[in-house]
């Protein structure tokens, strides 16, 4: 697979390149480039399957580059000095990025998985989403990329009624009555969600506060939704939970 590293730093993009090398995975690097400008030049001439692109460069952002292109069919994996906010804009948004300074294995790890993705993804309906996620100043609010099979699903966490853990899968229940399973543990939605009304009631459930009809204090507690179902509240959740819904 061919590789183009875009990134102002020259001791980052040889670092990068040092560990490709090191790792001999099944790839090669065609292109440098050190700003937005040289960066676009080098995509549209080398035509690479993957680009490792640094978001703040002299000329511009990585996503400026992105936006000037007019089709993008390689797939990206951002570079990235530690920004809470956009680091979770990215896993919202299911895009693959590294923190600088660039860790070999964790590179090593991003390459592996971009090139084991045989089909092609629409990585604009992704990259639509982050860029939401970044101008986004509701921060109860986020677009979720879900990704199952067959679809790509963009879901406003607004929209999310709850979730609920099925065998290491996750099942999500939306206001529209929809139903999607995804392939991840209930546990990495509960820290993906954390700060946004997300609540984890149960073993099994995550719950939207906002979508709750009410409590049953019956048969140790119970909390029934707006979709129905009434859920079983862990003992040892009841405290907290309780406390949260005085808040409402």
């Amino acid at each position: 697979m061919k590789v183009a590293i875009i990134d102002d730093e020259t001791r980052a993009r040889k670092s990068i390149v040092d560990i490709l090398k090191f790792h001999s995975l099944d790839i090669v690097v065609v292109a440098e480039a050190d700003c937005v400008k040289t960066g676009i030049e080098a995509v549209k001439k080398h035509k690479p399957d993957i680009v490792l692109l640094d978001i703040d460069m002299p000329d511009g952002t990585g996503f400026d580059l992105l936006k000037a292109l007019s089709y993008i069919d390689f797939k990206i994996i951002f570079i990235t000095a530690y920004e809470e906010y956009a680091v979770r804009a990215f896993e919202f948004s299911a895009i693959d990025y590294i923190l600088k300074p660039v860790d070999p294995k964790k590179l090593h790890d991003a390459i592996s998985k971009v090139q084991h993705i045989v089909e092609k993804e629409n990585i604009n309906l992704k990259l639509n989403a982050l860029f939401a996620n970044l101008d986004n100043i509701n921060p109860n609010s986020r677009k979720l990329v879900l990704r199952t099979a067959e679809k790509i699903y963009i879901i406003s966490t607004q929209d999310i009624i709850r979730c609920e853990s099925d065998m290491g899968y996750t099942q999500f229940f939306l206001a529209d009555g929809k139903n999607i399973l995804i392939s991840k543990n209930l546990k990495d939605y509960e820290v993906m969600l954390d700060g946004l009304g997300f609540f984890r009631i149960h073993q099994s459930h995550l719950i939207n506060l906002k979508y709750i009809d009410y409590y049953d204090k019956t048969e140790g507690g119970s909390v029934r939704m707006k979709d129905s179902s009434m859920l079983p509240l862990s003992r040892r959740k009841k405290e907290s939970f309780l406390k949260l819904i005085e808040m409402i």
